[in-house]
């Protein structure tokens, strides 16, 4: 007799039932964080390219510092990174204070906006990572205590047959394969995010290089 995937779960232990569940909670949630990152990857690399195109083409600091601090638009990314930037060099600048200090103050404050973002890019990578790493084990502990379940109803039985074990081993099998499902979509979308973030850092971490001789030639101007 044939089963289906249903008849399979409805018939499996407690034990892998509760597993099964886990693990469909667990593909639900991946899918939900692979599609959530796609959007906030793309989202950040198009900012990133926009403000790039504005702070390069213009070059007016103060204009470009208030169209971001303006009440209808917020600061993302690389914005976020400049806004803390030119905030801290303009206060240190009604200061008597060393250029170097200047400098050295207004990129404290880039390093610091700077990580904050880094944990906005990489939210979610570590739960997808986890998932992808465990719900195989996950799955084969359901299959390894089906099989287990299935032997251990032969106990009294004279006369072993393959249809008699063939559902409980099913069942089992089931666990591992949703396991797999899990993992899968998984690991591939951490490791497509993760360089896809890798090199977001990699253009903020620049951006912060090039602002800040900008605001060192600024500073050897006004000297």
């Amino acid at each position: 007799m044939e089963l289906s995937v249903i008849q399979l779960f409805f018939n499996a232990s407690w034990v892998v039932k509760t597993i099964m569940l886990i693990l469909l909670l667990a593909s639900i949630l991946s899918w939900y964080l692979i599609f959530y990152k796609k959007l906030h990857v793309r989202r950040a690399k198009k900012q990133a390219t926009q403000f790039e195109e504005r702070f390069w083409k213009g070059r007016d600091l103060k204009a470009l510092f208030s169209h971001i601090n303006s009440q209808d638009h917020k600061p993302n990314g690389m914005e976020v990174i400049f806004d803390a930037g030119y905030n801290e060099f303009m206060r240190l600048c009604k200061t008597a204070i060393a250029p170097m200090d200047l400098i050295a103050g207004a990129q404290r404050q880039m390093q610091i906006a700077l990580q904050r973002e880094i944990d906005q890019l990489e939210l979610h990578l570590s739960t997808l990572a986890t998932i992808g790493s465990i719900s195989p084990y996950i799955g084969l502990f359901g299959t390894v205590w089906g099989i287990m379940h299935s032997f251990r109803s032969l106990a009294d039985v004279q006369q072993a047959t393959l249809q008699m074990v063939a559902p409980g081993i099913s069942e089992a099998l089931v666990a591992t394969a949703m396991g797999l499902f899990a993992a899968i979509p998984a690991v591939i979308a951490y490791n497509h995010y993760a360089t896809q973030v890798e090199r977001l850092i990699n253009r903020y971490d620049m951006f912060l290089d090039e602002f800040t001789s900008v605001l060192q030639r600024q500073v050897h101007k006004d000297i």
